[in-house]
C-alpha cells in the first residue's frame, strides 16, 4: 500500500440506507477512503436531508444530520421502484464490494433488493443489512427507529429514569443510532476478512433491538439469572453518596466517584476540610457510609454548593478523584481535549458555514482518515458514477430522460 493511501481506498461501497444507523456504517468507511456511493430517491432524496425541521429538533439553515451522516459521500438519485432504475442498480451491485440497505424486509423483496435476489451477481460482495428487530421472529417485518426498538424495546427507558416515581427517559437524538451503525461496520470489516481468507461475499446482518440489549446488556443479563432491577432512588437517596451527582455554586453539575473508596475517603475529606467526619460513627466504615448515605449526600450537597466547579475539579483532580463534569452541549465545540484528541474534526466544504464535525471514534496507526468533505447533493454525482460504472453517454442520457435517474446538472 502507497505511503499514506487510506486503509479502504481500493473498496467500493453502495449506500442504499436511509436515516441515521446504516449510514453511519458507510461513514465510517468513507472515514478510511471508501468510495461511498449514497443511492437516495429522485426528487426529494433522502428524508433525512430535511430531519432538522423536525419539530423538537434544533434549528439550523445547516442539514447537520446530513452532514454528520452523509461526509464523503457522492450521490446518485436513482429510481429504485420502476424496472430501469432496477435494472441499472443491479449492473451496478455486479461490481460493488459492499452494498448497505435497511429498507424493510417486504420493500426488498418487492423491489428484487434482497441478498438472495443480489448474490448471484457478484460472488464477492458483501450486503449488509440493518433492521429494527431482526429478519427472525414474528417482528422481523417491523418498522422502528433507535427510541422504539432499541431504547423503549430493551429496557432502557425503563432502567435509566432519575427517580423510582419518574417517567421513563427519551433518549437523545440518533445515540442509538450510532451505536448500531458501529456494529454495522464491524460486521462489514469481519465479512471484508473473510472475503480475504476465502474469496467470498457474504450477508452481514444487526438491528436496533439486539444492539439495545447489548447496551444493556448488564441489567438484562441480571433478569436472565432470575434477579429483580431495583430502580435507582432519586439522587438526594443515593445509595452510594460518594458515587453521585452533585451541583456547584455556579449552577454545574458534577458526578463524583470515589473508588477505591477506603482509599480515597480520607482525602476527599482532607480538599473538602471536613477531616471530622474521619470519626463521625454514621461515616467511618464504608457500610455505615452506605447505610447513612442519604445523611452523607446533604453534607456533600452544602459543601459542593459553597464553591465553584472549576475549584472542585482541580482540587478533585489532583487528588486523583474522578469526578465526570456534566458537560452542557454549548460547552463542546471549545472543549480543548475533544479537539487536540481528535474526537472534533475539521469539517470542508461548507464554505464558512461550518469548520467542524465529529469524528468516528477509531484510528488505526499509520492508516490516515480521508478528510471531511460536505455531504452531497441530490444528485450531484450520478453521471459521473454512472460513467464508472460503465454506462455510455446514450444510457445515461435515457436515463435521464426516462426520469430513472436525476442529476444535479439536470
Amino acid at each position: 500500500m502507497p505511503e499514506n493511501a487510506s486503509l479502504l481506498s481500493n473498496l467500493r461501497v453502495l449506500d442504499i440506507s436511509s436515516y441515521i444507523a446504516a449510514p453511519a456504517a458507510a461513514t465510517i468507511l468513507g472515514d478510511f477512503g471508501a468510495d461511498v456511493i449514497k443511492i437516495e430517491p429522485v426528487g426529494a432524496g433522502d428524508a433525512y436531508r430535511v430531519f432538522q425541521n423536525s419539530p423538537g429538533n434544533p434549528t439550523s439553515d445547516v442539514a447537520y444530520g446530513w452532514q454528520m451522516d452523509n461526509r464523503n459521500k457522492r450521490s446518485l438519485a436513482l429510481d429504485l421502484a420502476g424496472d430501469a432504475g432496477r435494472t441499472t442498480f443491479r449492473r451496478m451491485a455486479a461490481l460493488a464490494d459492499v452494498i448497505i440497505v435497511n429498507l424493510p424486509l417486504k420493500s426488498r423483496s418487492k423491489l428484487s433488493l434482497t441478498y438472495e435476489d443480489l448474490k448471484s451477481l457478484n460472488p464477492r460482495m458483501i450486503y449488509a443489512s440493518l433492521t429494527a428487530y431482526g429478519e427472525k421472529g414474528p417482528e422481523a417485518d417491523r418498522s422502528g427507529f433507535d427510541h422504539t426498538a432499541l431504547w423503549a424495546r430493551t429496557g432502557m427507558m425503563d432502567t435509566v429514569r432519575p427517580a423510582p416515581d419518574a417517567p421513563p427517559s427519551r433518549a437523545a437524538l440518533g445515540m442509538g443510532d450510532h451505536a448500531s451503525g458501529m456494529t454495522l461496520f464491524g460486521a462489514i470489516m469481519m465479512a471484508l476478512y473473510r472475503r480475504e481468507i476465502t474469496g467470498e461475499g457474504t450477508s452481514v446482518q444487526t438491528n436496533l433491538m439486539a444492539n439495545g440489549l447489548w447496551c444493556n446488556a448488564i441489567q438484562v443479563q441480571a433478569m436472565l439469572c432470575g434477579a429483580e432491577y431495583a430502580y435507582r432512588p432519586a439522587r438526594e437517596n443515593a445509595d452510594n453518596a460518594l458515587h453521585n451527582l452533585y451541583k456547584t455554586s455556579d449552577d454545574r453539575w458534577f458526578h463524583l466517584i470515589v473508588i477505591p473508596e477506603e482509599k480515597r475517603w480520607p482525602a476527599l475529606l482532607q480538599i473538602i476540610e471536613r477531616e471530622d467526619l474521619l470519626t463521625d460513627t454514621r461515616f467511618d466504615t464504608t457500610a455505615k457510609r452506605h447505610a447513612n448515605a442519604s445523611d452523607l449526600v446533604k453534607i456533600l450537597d452544602a459543601i459542593f454548593l459553597g464553591r465553584t466547579m472549576e475549584f472542585w475539579q482541580t482540587k478533585l483532580d489532583a487528588a486523583g478523584i474522578p469526578i465526570g463534569v456534566v458537560q452542557r452541549l454549548r460547552d463542546i465545540p471549545e472543549d480543548r481535549q475533544m479537539n487536540e484528541s481528535e474526537a472534533l474534526m475539521p469539517f470542508h466544504g461548507l464554505d464558512g458555514q461550518v469548520d467542524r464535525t465529529v469524528n468516528s471514534p477509531l484510528w488505526i496507526d499509520g492508516m490516515p482518515k480521508r478528510p471531511a468533505y460536505r455531504a452531497p447533493e441530490i444528485g450531484e454525482h450520478s453521471e459521473e458514477i454512472l460513467a464508472e460504472f460503465g454506462f455510455s453517454g446514450e444510457e445515461i442520457n435515457g436515463l435521464l430522460r426516462e426520469r430513472a435517474v436525476k442529476s444535479l446538472e439536470k
